[in-house]
């Protein structure tokens, strides 16, 4: 079982940056891979980034060279630096992890943290 705790959500002026936060704890084997997903009103949810154990990255083609996700397995913690926000990527960002195998590749949602972005 994994609890995740996000942080780092809030209001901010577009061109600006938020660092969200998100850590992982309980009992598992492994983590396969970390990721943020986001979803806005009336759209579906998206995957925003993934990193993996490894440090493998992906982004989603409309924050690539303003987001970047980054992980430390040490502490079970991803992070998702977001700079030269836009008003659309106002949405609640959740916090996903992937389990590895020994956990038969079991996936975990945080509760969601919410930006704004207006000015």
């Amino acid at each position: 079982q994994v609890q995740l705790v996000e942080s780092g959500g809030g209001l901010v002026q577009p061109g600006g940056s938020l660092r969200l936060s998100c850590a992982a704890s309980g009992t598992f084997f492994s983590i396969n891979a970390m990721d943020w997903y986001r979803q806005a009103p009336g759209k579906q949810r998206e995957l925003v980034a993934g990193i993996t154990s490894g440090g493998s990255t992906n982004y989603t083609d409309s924050v690539k060279g303003r987001f970047t996700i980054s992980r430390d397995n040490a502490k079970n913690t991803v992070y998702l630096q977001m700079n030269s926000l836009k008003p659309a990527d106002t949405a609640v960002y959740y916090c996903n992890v992937l389990l590895g195998p020994l956990d038969y590749g079991m996936d975990y949602w945080g509760k969601g943290t919410l930006v704004t972005v207006s000015s």
